[in-house]
Protein backbone atom coordinates (compact mmCIF):
# COMPACT_ATOMS: atom_id res chain seq x y z
CA UNK A 1 0.00 0.00 0.00
CA UNK A 2 2.79 2.34 0.61
CA UNK A 3 3.88 2.00 -2.68
CA UNK A 4 1.30 1.83 -4.09
CA UNK A 5 0.62 5.32 -2.30
CA UNK A 6 4.07 6.74 -3.75
CA UNK A 7 3.23 6.01 -7.38
CA UNK A 8 -0.31 7.52 -7.26
CA UNK A 9 1.31 10.63 -5.12
CA UNK A 10 3.80 10.94 -8.24
CA UNK A 11 1.23 10.19 -10.96
CA UNK A 12 -0.78 13.73 -9.74
CA UNK A 13 2.61 15.53 -9.27
CA UNK A 14 3.94 15.18 -12.86
CA UNK A 15 0.47 13.94 -15.36
CA UNK A 16 -0.09 17.95 -15.37
CA UNK A 17 -0.35 19.95 -18.66
CA UNK A 18 2.51 22.20 -17.25
CA UNK A 19 4.92 19.51 -18.25
CA UNK A 20 4.27 19.63 -21.58
CA UNK A 21 5.63 22.48 -22.78
CA UNK A 22 9.56 20.50 -22.76
CA UNK A 23 8.17 17.02 -23.65
CA UNK A 24 8.01 15.77 -27.09
CA UNK A 25 4.24 15.40 -26.53
CA UNK A 26 4.41 19.34 -27.40
CA UNK A 27 4.83 18.56 -30.96
CA UNK A 28 1.39 16.30 -31.56
CA UNK A 29 -0.40 19.13 -29.32
CA UNK A 30 0.03 21.72 -31.48
CA UNK A 31 -2.52 19.34 -33.90
CA UNK A 32 -6.22 19.34 -33.66
CA UNK A 33 -7.08 16.97 -36.21
CA UNK A 34 -7.04 13.16 -35.79
CA UNK A 35 -4.61 12.47 -38.52
CA UNK A 36 -2.53 15.32 -37.82
CA UNK A 37 -1.88 14.24 -33.98
CA UNK A 38 -1.36 10.43 -35.27
CA UNK A 39 1.43 11.61 -37.68
CA UNK A 40 2.98 14.22 -35.57
CA UNK A 41 3.01 11.96 -32.73
CA UNK A 42 4.63 9.26 -34.66
CA UNK A 43 7.65 11.02 -36.18
CA UNK A 44 8.45 12.91 -32.97
CA UNK A 45 8.53 9.41 -31.06
CA UNK A 46 10.79 8.08 -33.38
CA UNK A 47 13.37 10.61 -33.03
CA UNK A 48 12.91 11.20 -28.95
CA UNK A 49 16.08 10.19 -28.17
CA UNK A 50 18.56 12.03 -26.74
CA UNK A 51 18.29 16.28 -25.12
CA UNK A 52 14.71 17.80 -24.97
CA UNK A 53 15.72 21.09 -26.46
CA UNK A 54 17.43 18.87 -29.59
CA UNK A 55 14.30 16.71 -29.95
CA UNK A 56 11.75 19.57 -30.14
CA UNK A 57 13.69 21.77 -32.53
CA UNK A 58 13.92 19.06 -34.92
CA UNK A 59 10.49 17.99 -34.75
CA UNK A 60 9.22 21.28 -34.98
CA UNK A 61 11.77 21.85 -37.75
CA UNK A 62 9.85 18.43 -39.48
CA UNK A 63 6.48 20.08 -38.66
CA UNK A 64 7.35 23.44 -40.33
CA UNK A 65 8.64 21.37 -43.68
CA UNK A 66 5.58 19.76 -43.57
CA UNK A 67 3.67 23.06 -43.19
CA UNK A 68 2.36 22.14 -40.09
CA UNK A 69 -0.13 19.81 -42.24
CA UNK A 70 1.89 16.42 -41.64
CA UNK A 71 -0.84 14.59 -43.32
CA UNK A 72 -1.67 16.74 -46.31
CA UNK A 73 2.16 16.68 -46.58
CA UNK A 74 2.47 12.94 -46.82
CA UNK A 75 -0.40 11.84 -48.96
CA UNK A 76 0.43 14.88 -51.18
CA UNK A 77 3.62 15.57 -51.38
CA UNK A 78 5.18 16.23 -54.70
CA UNK A 79 9.21 16.12 -55.78
CA UNK A 80 9.89 19.83 -55.04
CA UNK A 81 8.60 19.20 -51.59
CA UNK A 82 10.13 16.28 -50.80
CA UNK A 83 13.02 17.38 -51.68
CA UNK A 84 12.87 19.81 -49.08
CA UNK A 85 13.26 16.99 -46.66
CA UNK A 86 17.10 17.04 -47.37
CA UNK A 87 17.97 19.78 -45.20
CA UNK A 88 16.63 17.17 -41.90
CA UNK A 89 18.66 15.47 -39.88
CA UNK A 90 18.93 14.29 -36.57
CA UNK A 91 21.78 12.70 -35.22
CA UNK A 92 21.49 9.07 -36.97
CA UNK A 93 18.02 9.81 -38.30
CA UNK A 94 18.82 11.65 -41.68
CA UNK A 95 16.98 12.18 -45.14
CA UNK A 96 17.15 8.72 -45.89
CA UNK A 97 15.20 7.48 -42.87
CA UNK A 98 12.85 10.44 -42.84
CA UNK A 99 11.49 10.19 -46.68
CA UNK A 100 10.88 6.52 -46.09
CA UNK A 101 9.47 7.12 -42.99
CA UNK A 102 6.95 9.34 -44.38
CA UNK A 103 6.73 7.18 -47.76
CA UNK A 104 5.79 4.08 -45.30
CA UNK A 105 2.85 6.69 -43.53
CA UNK A 106 1.45 7.14 -46.97
CA UNK A 107 1.41 3.73 -47.67
CA UNK A 108 -0.42 2.49 -44.02
CA UNK A 109 -2.97 5.73 -44.96
CA UNK A 110 -3.65 4.75 -48.02
CA UNK A 111 -4.83 1.17 -46.77
CA UNK A 112 -6.05 2.47 -44.01
CA UNK A 113 -8.71 5.38 -42.65
CA UNK A 114 -5.80 6.02 -40.05
CA UNK A 115 -3.28 4.76 -37.58
CA UNK A 116 -5.72 3.47 -35.22
CA UNK A 117 -7.20 1.16 -37.34
CA UNK A 118 -3.81 -0.12 -38.49
CA UNK A 119 -3.33 -1.00 -34.92
CA UNK A 120 -6.57 -2.30 -33.97
CA UNK A 121 -6.49 -4.90 -36.78
CA UNK A 122 -3.38 -6.48 -35.12
CA UNK A 123 -4.65 -5.93 -31.79
CA UNK A 124 -7.65 -7.51 -32.29
CA UNK A 125 -6.02 -11.18 -33.80
CA UNK A 126 -4.90 -11.89 -30.03
CA UNK A 127 -5.42 -8.57 -27.59
CA UNK A 128 -1.87 -7.51 -27.78
CA UNK A 129 -0.58 -4.23 -28.24
CA UNK A 130 2.60 -6.28 -29.03
CA UNK A 131 0.82 -7.14 -32.12
CA UNK A 132 -0.19 -3.50 -32.92
CA UNK A 133 3.19 -2.40 -32.91
CA UNK A 134 4.75 -5.37 -35.42
CA UNK A 135 1.37 -4.63 -37.39
CA UNK A 136 2.39 -0.59 -37.71
CA UNK A 137 6.31 -1.57 -38.20
CA UNK A 138 5.41 -4.40 -40.79
CA UNK A 139 2.69 -1.95 -42.25
CA UNK A 140 5.69 1.25 -42.66
CA UNK A 141 8.30 -1.59 -44.00
CA UNK A 142 6.27 -2.30 -47.10
CA UNK A 143 7.87 0.57 -49.04
CA UNK A 144 11.29 0.62 -50.82
CA UNK A 145 13.96 1.39 -48.10
CA UNK A 146 17.71 1.05 -46.84
CA UNK A 147 17.61 -1.78 -44.92
CA UNK A 148 19.39 0.31 -42.22
CA UNK A 149 16.53 2.30 -41.72
CA UNK A 150 14.75 -0.29 -40.07
CA UNK A 151 16.69 0.68 -36.63
CA UNK A 152 14.59 3.23 -36.26
CA UNK A 153 11.16 1.09 -35.91
CA UNK A 154 11.65 -0.78 -32.81
CA UNK A 155 10.30 -4.73 -33.10
CA UNK A 156 8.97 -6.56 -29.82
CA UNK A 157 9.39 -9.16 -31.68
CA UNK A 158 12.66 -9.12 -31.55
CA UNK A 159 12.84 -8.63 -27.94
CA UNK A 160 13.10 -4.61 -28.12
CA UNK A 161 11.46 -3.01 -25.44
CA UNK A 162 9.77 -0.65 -27.81
CA UNK A 163 10.38 2.52 -26.17
CA UNK A 164 9.14 5.19 -27.99
CA UNK A 165 6.46 3.29 -29.50
CA UNK A 166 5.16 2.67 -26.22
CA UNK A 167 5.20 6.00 -25.53
CA UNK A 168 3.28 7.15 -28.70
CA UNK A 169 0.67 4.46 -28.14
CA UNK A 170 0.35 5.70 -24.27
CA UNK A 171 -0.45 9.64 -25.83
CA UNK A 172 -3.25 8.20 -28.22
CA UNK A 173 -4.52 5.87 -26.19
CA UNK A 174 -4.68 6.76 -22.60
CA UNK A 175 -7.46 9.30 -21.29
CA UNK A 176 -7.55 11.48 -18.25
CA UNK A 177 -8.92 14.64 -17.27
CA UNK A 178 -5.11 16.53 -17.11
CA UNK A 179 -4.79 16.94 -20.83
CA UNK A 180 -1.55 15.37 -21.29
CA UNK A 181 -2.58 12.29 -23.46
CA UNK A 182 -4.48 12.39 -25.99
CA UNK A 183 -7.03 9.02 -25.77
CA UNK A 184 -8.20 9.56 -29.30
CA UNK A 185 -7.76 5.91 -29.85
CA UNK A 186 -10.82 4.15 -28.41
CA UNK A 187 -10.52 0.74 -29.72
CA UNK A 188 -7.98 -0.17 -27.97
CA UNK A 189 -8.11 -0.11 -23.93
CA UNK A 190 -5.85 1.09 -21.69
CA UNK A 191 -5.73 -1.61 -19.86
CA UNK A 192 -3.91 -3.29 -22.96
CA UNK A 193 -1.12 -0.22 -22.99
CA UNK A 194 2.67 -1.43 -22.11
CA UNK A 195 5.11 0.67 -19.84
CA UNK A 196 7.35 2.35 -22.25
CA UNK A 197 11.00 1.38 -20.37
CA UNK A 198 14.05 3.01 -20.62
CA UNK A 199 17.00 3.43 -18.27
CA UNK A 200 15.22 6.32 -15.64
CA UNK A 201 12.18 4.84 -15.30
CA UNK A 202 14.34 0.99 -15.56
CA UNK A 203 16.46 2.18 -12.86
CA UNK A 204 13.48 3.42 -10.57
CA UNK A 205 11.67 0.55 -10.76
CA UNK A 206 14.92 -1.88 -10.02
CA UNK A 207 15.01 0.56 -6.48
CA UNK A 208 11.38 0.19 -5.99
CA UNK A 209 11.27 -3.66 -6.51
CA UNK A 210 8.76 -3.38 -9.52
CA UNK A 211 11.54 -4.94 -11.67
CA UNK A 212 13.52 -7.56 -11.16
CA UNK A 213 15.36 -8.35 -15.09
CA UNK A 214 18.29 -6.01 -15.82
CA UNK A 215 17.96 -6.03 -19.37
CA UNK A 216 15.73 -3.15 -20.30
CA UNK A 217 14.02 -5.57 -23.06
CA UNK A 218 10.47 -6.62 -24.13
CA UNK A 219 10.71 -9.22 -21.34
CA UNK A 220 11.29 -6.37 -18.74
CA UNK A 221 8.50 -4.36 -20.09
CA UNK A 222 6.45 -7.28 -19.34
CA UNK A 223 7.66 -7.73 -16.19
CA UNK A 224 7.42 -4.03 -14.84
CA UNK A 225 3.80 -3.44 -16.52
CA UNK A 226 2.23 -6.78 -14.79
CA UNK A 227 3.66 -5.54 -11.43
CA UNK A 228 2.12 -2.02 -12.32
CA UNK A 229 -1.02 -3.77 -13.36
CA UNK A 230 -1.45 -4.91 -9.50
CA UNK A 231 -1.89 -1.19 -8.68
CA UNK A 232 -3.97 -0.16 -11.50
CA UNK A 233 -5.57 -3.04 -13.45
CA UNK A 234 -7.43 -0.64 -15.86
CA UNK A 235 -4.56 1.95 -16.20
CA UNK A 236 -1.25 0.51 -15.13
CA UNK A 237 0.80 2.92 -17.80
CA UNK A 238 -0.28 6.21 -16.06
CA UNK A 239 2.64 4.91 -13.69
CA UNK A 240 4.81 5.82 -16.43
CA UNK A 241 4.72 9.33 -15.33
CA UNK A 242 5.63 8.12 -11.41
CA UNK A 243 8.34 6.11 -12.94
CA UNK A 244 10.00 9.03 -15.33
CA UNK A 245 9.32 11.58 -13.12
CA UNK A 246 10.97 9.84 -9.47
CA UNK A 247 13.90 9.56 -11.65
CA UNK A 248 14.54 12.40 -13.50
CA UNK A 249 12.79 15.36 -11.97
CA UNK A 250 11.70 14.47 -8.31
CA UNK A 251 12.23 17.47 -5.71
CA UNK A 252 13.72 19.10 -9.02
CA UNK A 253 12.08 22.10 -11.19
CA UNK A 254 11.38 20.52 -14.32
CA UNK A 255 14.12 21.12 -16.85
CA UNK A 256 14.31 21.24 -20.75
CA UNK A 257 17.57 20.74 -20.88
CA UNK A 258 17.12 17.13 -19.82
CA UNK A 259 17.46 13.81 -21.33
CA UNK A 260 15.30 11.59 -22.99
CA UNK A 261 16.37 8.29 -23.50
Amino acid sequence: MELKQLLEAKVKQYNRVEFIEYDPISIPHKFSNKTDIEIAGYLTSIISWGRRPAILKSANKLMEIMGFEPYNFIMNAGKKELISLETFVYRTFNYDDCLFALEGLKGLYSNFKSMEDCAYEHYIKEGSIKDSIVGIRNEILKTTHLKRSEKHFANPGSGSAAKRTNMFLRWMIRKDNNGVDFGIWESIPASALMIPLDVHSGNTARKLGLLSRKQNDWKSVEELTNRLKEFDPIDPVKYDFALFGIGVFDNKVISKDQNVT
